[in-house]
């Protein structure tokens, strides 16, 4: 006897819902992967943001990852209080605060991308390297076209 499918086949044939479920499954093991290091997925995003975009005016990182600015001062001091950013204010505008990420922040950024990794070598295993790397290049278009380069809720 054939395994009933989880979800209702007319369904399956979507390939935005196959999208959304395998986002979901992803997200949720990389999530439980950074809850192991008391990290949030939104404490990954700014660490790599600042990493990758250099140090940032509180709000423009709020914007650029699309977090509410309350939530991301939480993520923030608590990167602050575990020594992964620093803040100071910015000397041309004494209003606005800028966030750098710290040596400890850049070690830490790279334990996270080694889980997110061994995340995606998880749920990818079913592919070979030619077609992972055909599934990335249809993915980042697909993104791209979509333009909108923030992330969900955390």
């Amino acid at each position: 006897m054939e395994p009933t499918p989880a979800a209702p086949p007319s369904l399956l044939g979507l390939s935005t819902y196959l999208l959304s479920l395998t986002g979901k499954t992803a997200r949720g093991r990389l999530a439980a992967r950074l809850g192991e290091r008391g990290l949030r997925l939104w404490h990954f995003a700014v660490l790599a943001a600042l990493a990758d975009f250099g140090a940032q005016a509180q709000r423009a990182l709020s914007d650029r990852l699309g977090v509410d600015p309350s939530d991301i001062t939480k993520v923030v001091d608590q990167l602050e209080a575990a020594g992964q950013v620093s803040r100071a204010r910015d000397t041309a505008d004494r209003r606005r605060v800028v966030v750098t990420v710290t040596p400890a922040g850049r070690a830490a950024l790279r334990g996270l991308l080694d889980e997110a990794a061994a995340v995606q070598d998880e749920l990818l295993a079913p592919l070979g390297p030619d077609e992972r790397a055909q599934l990335h290049a249809l993915l980042l278009r697909v993104f791209t076209a979509a333009g909108d380069t923030r992330g969900g809720e955390d």
